[in-house]
């Protein structure tokens, strides 16, 4: 069989198999679109960006530092993602709306909001936790979500829909010894996602959520760094290692394609079946 005919076979084969075919429009099934994603330069964010990207969105990534966004965008462009990168603390309105601003200019509107930032700046009992420790913990990892929320639904609703998925943590479900402010602000986002999908369906936009185990990450370095901590993670779990980032990026790309379209008000747990609900 000479080359001509060969190249002629395959291309019938790839127009007539329904697997071949589906391949290929899960990689491109989000091109054309745009996503922002916060506190994208690293870890499940980044993972996150990696994963819509991969899948032909244009990503938008952002953290505090100038020089940690701009390590992420050469990592991006170096894997062929589309990508533009800005500096943004999600706690700050100003930087939101910079945010926001700068990829309705650069990308001309916007169809995916990923909303990953979350801090927590306290570790020890709950009833030594502070007011501010409150303030700063709720600040970031709730109200700034809703916010961010709020700014790109707009812009959403122009392009005929969108979606938003919040990353929460199997703390939502099960707080964790010794992170009890966050475990509660988790928790938060589980609400947040339910209040917001039957309102928002009705701009076709649909919100969920995605809820990590332990994920390999440095945010939560401290948990699986440590082998005995780690050990009695594990005793709880299925899958009997920590996560990768890579795992819950799937998982998040997945929720804002067209295969996902009749999800929502969801929150899908990602904790190689870690028993933190029914």
């Amino acid at each position: 069989m000479n080359v001509g005919v060969m190249l002629r076979s395959v291309l019938r084969y790839l127009k007539t198999d329904p697997v071949a075919g589906l391949r290929r429009m899960s990689q491109s099934s989000l091109a054309g679109k745009v996503a922002i994603v916060t506190a994208s330069t690293d870890g499940i964010g980044l993972a996150a960006a990696q994963a819509l990207g991969k899948r032909g969105a244009h990503v938008v990534v952002s953290s505090r530092k100038q020089a940690n966004v701009d390590k992420a965008v050469a990592l991006l462009q170096s894997q062929s993602i589309q990508v533009t990168g800005t500096t943004c603390n999600v706690g700050s309105g100003e930087d939101r709306e910079k945010l926001v601003q700068m990829t309705l200019d650069e990308c001309g509107g916007i169809d995916i909001l990923v909303s990953n930032a979350a801090v927590n700046p306290f570790f020890g009992n709950i009833m030594d936790s502070t007011e501010d420790v409150w303030d700063k913990i709720l600040s970031v990892n709730v109200k700034a979500a809703f916010l961010m929320t709020k700014l790109v639904v707009p812009h959403m609703e122009k392009r005929g829909g969108g979606n938003v998925v919040f990353v929460s943590s199997v703390a939502g479900y099960q707080p964790m010894q010794a992170l009890g402010p966050y475990s509660v602000s988790k928790t938060a986002l589980l609400g947040l996602t339910r209040a917001l999908a039957p309102e928002l369906a009705q701009s076709n936009i649909r919100v969920n959520c995605v809820a990590p185990g332990i994920i390999k990450t440095r945010f939560s370095a401290a948990l699986w760094k440590n082998e005995a901590i780690l050990d009695e993670f594990k005793k709880q779990l299925s899958i009997k290692r920590a996560g990768e980032p890579e795992e819950i990026g799937g998982m998040i790309a997945f929720l804002c394609t067209q295969e996902a379209s009749y999800i929502t008000g969801e929150t899908i747990t990602v904790s190689g079946g870690m028993g933190c609900r029914l």
